[in-house]
């Protein structure tokens, strides 16, 4: 089950500076190992609410795999590079079973409120 890294990030000024640069330069090859890939990068439309800077979207095989490259020592190594020059909030989500539907979600939680409550549906 794919793991989808979300990076909603800032750069003061709006360009990177040459630690930024040095970062970007980088980042890539610690990525491929773990089998991490770029799907989008840019400004977001954004059609409610806030959302000033970029959206990073990267992909990889699993959470596990996004867990390692985070936690590599090459990529440990040049994290500073970005946490030093930019403002990122950055989340792990894991993507959906091929059968998910937001009805059954919502069924699911009616039961477990029933079941916690003791009442039937």
């Amino acid at each position: 089950m794919s793991t989808y890294l979300i990076n909603h990030l800032r750069i003061p000024g709006g360009v990177p500076n040459e630690a930024g640069l040095r970062y970007l330069e980088q980042v890539e090859a610690t990525v491929q190992p773990y089998g991490g890939k770029w799907l989008a990068n840019g400004e977001a439309s954004v059609v409610e609410g806030a959302w000033p800077g970029l959206v990073v979207l990267m992909e990889f095989p699993d959470r596990a795999a996004a867990e390692r490259w985070y936690n590599s020592p090459e990529y440990q190594e040049i994290l500073p590079l970005r946490v030093n020059n930019a403002i990122s909030d950055i989340v792990l989500i894991d993507s959906l079973p091929a059968d998910y539907t937001v009805r059954g979600f919502a069924q699911q939680v009616r039961a477990a409120i029933a079941a916690a409550t003791g009442s039937g549906s």
